[in-house]
């Protein structure tokens, strides 16, 4: 090899050219993004050096890139005291708060300029790693340091070193602190956790765990592995600052600095809000982690002005995306049923806003997982929703419990199967024994939420299918306890349709007694027996409390009705559903039927189909003029209404000789 021959001298100039050439590659692509050489024809550059310092070591300086690993351990991180004091964001996390934001920096900077002033803004993306501050002296790394308490922190230059993105020597031979990002790809963090499951060793939670373990690391070679990467974001001091926030960071970069190239200049906080909005969407396509939108006034003058709090700048602020993660209670654990009958326990929680929307419920998919998590009635546990229709609970903070929490117990009936469970051979699931427990409960659900009962707009028999598989129904209450978080996501759901659906069933919160009686589906209880008992108890307190002989004493209802009305009350699970539902909505005052209307004590019959009138418009007219409607013909009907394709109602009236009325002939009457 020509080394083997070479004189130092000619070693020295050999040194320098291969030294300018490496950094230069090296700007080149972490700075520039661009490559003009081939990583086998760098390495070969990187091995002609090596092979140099080798042979003259006293030639080796601290800015050679042979320096970046080969340090030998450190004993301890000793502490490092900053020469500027280094300050943590404060957070916002709505466009509210960043428009106080905006507000409060005008009112600020008017206060100390004077007159009405416009300071614009820059947006940097706020990326998820681990801060370290780079003190560079003439031009090379001096040092390395984390933050530490903002005061004093750990010297890490061994380790951030081996960073190859890091300039150990900068462009120019000037002295500079700066700021910067430590982070890790994604697929090196999948890769890397890939390989610590493989060994048994226990994976990191995230990849700023893993770039603070390594940085803190007393031995070089271990943060060199792990191919760790550098984004440098602000001066915090120089002998010559830039005049604005976006020309600082186009100073970083002509320096060498890698720069994160996704920053902009906002003319206003409606710009800056638009990228927030532009980057929350996109941040999951980018190759790491990003949290959030760092925002700070762009010009320095007012930067200077409105100057720092406490522990904060007054001139920035982080806008933070929503969180995937958060903190909730469970206040109830609820057994759901699945299309093929497949039970499926669900956490209704302490409302909460996770990932940009609130939410409600969570999977806790089965017995297996309750035990894995051990997670009990009143926990306080982490919930996690990254794109799935209903989120998951991936933590109990057992931290937070206070010996109350009660853990759960799959039992051996529930309602929704109207019969027992068992658990499936070989599986963690349960199921219904009746097979048939999946459609009843639909239909339920179908009649409770249609015109004859709540008849909510938008929750149609597909809506009802739609929530029951994806469980965030099981009993009729629960359509009130709803959130915007639980809906988006769903299929055909977006923001609008579930904002729609949510305003839908708000407007159903109050609802007339004898509707409200038709939605519980009480056995032998249709729509005309429903008003009657509505008009003779006139409140649902009495009606739950009515004795047999109170209830036979209402026109039209005999022993076998009155029994199941009696009956149905009495069942706590029932009387339990009531309480729940008037914890959402109220029910309010049966208006009376007209009584001396010139239909009074008249029983109407309503047969095939009519053509001017719906069957509910033409019941609201009998009963507004004191008629009555019957389901059924028999000797004390008065009338029938005929429509088109009538039933065996038409014969059996025929055959009675009760009188039949053509759908004029009976608007004729309503008109007298």
């Amino acid at each position: 090899m020509k080394s083997l021959t070479m004189s130092k001298q000619e070693a020295r100039k050999r040194i320098a050219q291969l030294k300018k050439a490496i950094d230069h590659h090296r700007y080149l692509y972490h700075v520039l993004d661009r490559q003009e050489i081939s990583d086998e024809a760098l390495d070969s550059l990187k091995h002609e050096l090596v092979v140099l310092e080798e042979m003259y070591p006293d030639l080796v300086t601290p800015d050679s890139p042979t320096q970046r690993v080969g340090g030998k351990p450190v004993t301890k991180l000793h502490k490092v005291r900053h020469e500027v004091s280094q300050w943590s964001f404060n957070d916002a996390f709505t466009e509210g708060e960043m428009r106080d934001f905006d507000a409060r920096v005008k009112r600020l900077v008017a206060e100390e300029f004077g007159g009405r002033v416009s300071p614009s803004y820059t947006c940097e993306l706020k990326i998820d790693g681990l801060k370290v501050v780079l003190t560079y002296e003439r031009g090379t790394l001096k040092t390395a340091a984390t933050r530490g308490d903002g005061k004093i922190g750990e010297d890490v230059t061994h380790n951030v070193k081996t960073i190859e993105s890091v300039p150990l020597r900068l462009r120019e031979d000037i002295d500079i602190i700066v700021e910067g990002e430590v982070w890790m790809r994604k697929d090196d963090f999948l890769a890397f956790n890939k390989a610590r499951a493989k060994a048994g060793e226990p994976l990191f939670a995230n990849p700023r765990n893993i770039a603070a373990g390594s940085i803190r690391q007393l031995d070089p070679k271990i943060a060199a592995t792990r191919n760790l990467q550098i984004f440098i974001y602000d001066i915090a001091w120089a002998t010559d600052m830039p005049e604005t926030q976006y020309e600082e960071l186009k100073r970083l970069k002509l320096l060498g600095f890698p720069v994160n190239k996704h920053f902009e200049k906002c003319g206003s906080i409606a710009e800056v809000i638009s990228f927030w909005n532009k980057w929350q969407k996109q941040a999951s396509k980018e190759n790491y982690w990003i949290d959030g939108v760092v925002v700070k006034v762009n010009e320095r003058r007012f930067q200077d002005a409105l100057g720092y709090t406490g522990k904060a700048p007054r001139f920035a602020i982080a806008f933070k995306f929503p969180a995937e993660q958060a903190t909730t209670v469970v206040e109830d654990i609820v057994l759901q049923v699945g299309r093929t009958g497949v039970v499926t326990p669900v956490a209704h929680l302490r409302p909460v806003l996770v990932a940009g929307s609130t939410v409600s419920r969570a999977t806790l998919h089965n017995e297996d997982e309750i035990k894995r998590l051990d997670v009990r009635v009143g926990d306080t546990v982490v919930l996690q929703k990254a794109g799935d229709v209903i989120p998951d609970i991936v933590q109990v903070v057992k931290e937070a419990r206070s010996g109350k929490e009660k853990p759960y117990r799959f039992p051996k009936y529930i309602e929704a199967c109207d019969g027992p469970i068992e658990r499936i051979p070989g599986q963690a699931a349960y199921r219904c024994v009746n097979k048939n427990s999946f459609a009843q409960e639909k239909r339920k659900f179908y009649h409770f939420t249609g015109k004859k009962a709540f008849d909510i707009a938008g929750l149609g028999q597909k809506t009802i299918d739609l929530l029951l598989e994806h469980h965030l129904i099981a009993t009729y209450d629960d359509i009130f306890t709803l959130e915007k978080g639980d809906l988006t996501g769903l299929p055909g759901f977006g923001e609008k349709s579930a904002e729609n659906l949510l305003v839908a069933i708000n407007e159903r919160r109050k609802i007339p007694f004898a509707k409200f009686i038709i939605a519980l589906s009480i056995g032998q209880v249709g729509e005309e027996t429903a008003i009657d008992l509505a008009e003779a108890f006139g409140t649902l307190q009495k009606l739950e409390n009515a004795p047999r002989e109170a209830l036979e004493k209402v026109k039209g209802i005999g022993g076998v009705v009155a029994e199941s009305i009696r009956a149905w009350f009495q069942e706590e699970k029932n009387r339990s559903l009531v309480k729940r539902l008037l914890a959402h909505i109220e029910i309010t005052k049966q208006a009376r039927q007209g009584k001396r209307g010139m239909f009074s004590d008249k029983i109407f019959v309503l047969t095939g189909t009519l053509e001017i009138l719906s069957r509910d418009q033409a019941k609201e007219k009998i009963r507004a003029k004191g008629g009555n409607v019957s389901s059924s013909v028999s000797k004390e009907t008065d009338y029938v209404v005929l429509g088109a394709d009538p039933g065996l109602k038409y014969d059996k009236a025929k055959k009675l000789g009760i009188q039949i009325l053509s759908e004029k002939e009976f608007l004729k009457l309503l008109n007298g």
